[in-house]
């Protein structure tokens, strides 16, 4: 992955008011020839991620929360970073990335046509999804972008406000979250700049995934605002405001993370858009 310089090496003579924390550079092969993020020892506290953004930024570092409570213990020196693997995610372009994504999901579920009747029926579905179909109102083809969102809040500001909201503890994805510094270009880049696999089992190359995740900066003013070993938080300023929107938001978030109906209670595609209605951070999870 095409890479700024780093300045974490230097990180010391920065003059930004750091707390103490540790400097990663352990990936799935050994240690990386530089670090690849830094992370605090101590839980952050509501305001920290504000304080601490504009000045990281001006040094080329920016902000996630990590989690530091891994299926073995410890933080993301345990995740297996593989920075090797990425490519960059200006590279790739993410509609036909979600595209790509969208048309081998819904091939899963789509029988082999066996006879003309079976592909005069399956073209009849694609033009008129079933109620039923819990990808529905969509079917096989990749429905297109979702139209932009209409900033409700400055994309920087719902960051910090999201940061401050994620707390550890019993029923959440983050045990012992800690505020971490990344060098990166932009937000969206930080999953391929560290080299995180979360989504292994869904894609090798995270850099396309961060093309989407460009995209949705673009769009609707996305943050990548935290992360553990799989699961990845975005903030959100311009969030869907009608279902019609919202549907067409959650279609790319299928695309994106089949698993996103797969987890709890929401196993059609509609249910799930209702709850990105004015939702000012989405989550997603890779099994």
């Amino acid at each position: 992955m095409a890479t700024l310089p780093n300045p974490l090496p230097r990180l010391a003579t920065l003059g930004l008011r750091l707390p103490p924390g540790s400097l990663v550079d352990e990936t799935s092969d050994g240690p990386w020839h530089e670090p690849l993020l830094w992370y605090a020892e101590q839980p952050p506290s509501p305001g920290d991620w504000a304080a601490l953004a504009p000045p990281a930024a001006r040094h080329g570092l920016l902000p996630v929360l990590v989690d530091t409570y891994g299926a073995d213990g410890g933080g993301p020196e345990g995740w297996a970073l593989d920075p090797e693997l990425m490519s960059y995610p200006g590279d790739h372009d993410a509609e036909e990335v979600l595209a790509e994504f969208w048309e081998e999901h819904t091939a899963d579920d789509q029988p082999p046509p066996e006879t003309e009747a079976a592909e005069a029926t399956e073209a009849t579905e694609q033009a008129s999804p079933s109620h039923d179909d819990p990808l529905a109102p969509f079917g096989p083809a990749w429905p297109g972008l979702a139209p932009a969102g209409r900033e409700e809040a400055d994309p920087d500001v719902r960051a910090a406000e999201v940061a401050d909201s994620v707390r550890g503890g019993r029923g959440s994805a983050f045990h012992h979250p800690r505020l971490a510094l990344v060098p990166a270009r932009r937000s969206a880049d930080i999953p391929a700049a560290i080299g995180w696999t979360g989504p292994l089992n869904h894609e090798n190359d995270v850099a396309r995934l961060c093309a989407v995740l460009r995209s949705w900066e673009d769009r609707f003013g996305i943050r990548v605002v935290a992360l553990t070993s799989d699961t990845l938080v975005v903030s959100v300023a311009a969030p869907p405001s009608t279902p019609a929107e919202a549907e067409a938001v959650a279609a790319e978030h299928v695309a994106f993370c089949p698993d996103t109906l797969m987890q709890g209670d929401l196993d059609d595609l509609r249910t799930y858009a209702k709850e990105l209605i004015g939702e000012p951070a989405w989550s997603f999870w890779w099994d």
